[in-house]
């Protein structure tokens, strides 16, 4: 199943910026049954750019998978041969000299792709005992976070983002319900 957001915003205060010209087109994988309206995964992302200050003309994918699809990435890109709930695969290429949010030829950002594992997102909600939708929210902010340039790779790094996740996370909870 594939959406192509609109130019309506779902999300309070998003117009306000501009971010209504944001374009997040939605992939569910096929046979996936995820009981989640598809505007409601939108309104998270766009929640989590206006918090991050991304302006007009961005575009961005958002693909909620298989376990096995995202496995697969996770090997074919990344080398590791294990189920992952998440994935982030930034469109900018940045040399080290450059600030992000350079704008391409096509006056258009291109961030890349989140993908979730939605079975992997069921068994963490689980484990937290939470609901299924507050793990989807939590992986879209992470996924993002990443592709806005956030990392965990280092101690710092880490709390940083993981700091970042919990503000975004508190800021949208409210609507999780």
């Amino acid at each position: 199943f594939y959406h192509k957001s609109g130019l309506l915003s779902p999300c309070p205060g998003c117009a306000k910026i501009g971010i209504s010209s944001v374009e997040i087109n939605i992939l569910i994988d096929e046979g996936l049954e995820i009981g989640v309206e598809l505007s409601w995964l939108e309104a998270v992302a766009r929640q989590v750019l206006v918090a991050e200050g991304v302006g007009a003309k961005t575009e961005m994918g958002l693909v909620i998978a298989t376990g096995e699809r995202v496995k697969q990435l996770n090997r074919d890109y990344l080398g590791e041969d294990e189920p992952t709930d998440v994935l982030a695969f930034s469109a900018r290429e940045e040399a080290a000299d450059q600030s992000p949010f350079i704008q391409p030829p096509d006056g258009v950002l291109h961030l890349g792709e989140v993908i979730i594992s939605y079975p992997q997102a069921v068994i963490q909600a689980e484990e937290h005992r939470h609901p299924v939708k507050k793990e989807l929210a939590i992986l879209i902010i992470h996924g993002l976070l990443h592709l806005l340039g956030y990392e965990h790779d280092e101690p710092e790094l880490e709390r940083r983002m993981r700091a970042r996740e919990a503000e975004l996370l508190g800021r949208i909870e409210g609507g999780l319900k």
